[in-house]
């Protein structure tokens, strides 16, 4: 009787803790993203120093970075629960603005913005 008893509270005790683990598990804060990619002219050729700029569409907060020689542009620790606008400036030129959805589920996501140069 003791035996079936302790057995109980165990089972009890068990069942009790994860409970609180998977409650636990469910309050993580959401993953943040990354937003990455090219930035290149009309011939696929990368830009160095190209503006990015992302602009969050719930709070109006742009922050902008710089290519590297590469042409290449990373923006992290993104809220996934945002709207996201992002194109690129290069020589007074302007690539076409793109749109990073919230009801995207990817964490890594990878676009690619092309400027066209005018010839002058």
């Amino acid at each position: 009787m003791r035996r079936n008893r302790r057995i109980f509270w165990l089972v009890v005790l068990l069942v009790v803790v994860s409970g609180l683990a998977v409650a636990q598990e469910s309050k993580k804060e959401p993953q943040l993203r990354t937003v990455r990619g090219l930035v290149s002219d009309k011939a696929d050729k990368p830009i160095q120093n190209a503006v990015v700029f992302l602009k969050n569409l719930r709070t109006n907060v742009v922050i902008s970075h710089f290519t590297g020689a590469d042409g290449n542009y990373r923006f992290s620790g993104l809220d996934p629960n945002a709207d996201y606008e992002i194109y690129a400036e290069s020589d007074g030129e302007k690539s076409n603005s793109r749109t990073v959805s919230s009801l995207e589920s990817r964490k890594d996501i990878t676009l690619n913005l092309k400027v066209d140069h005018k010839k002058n």
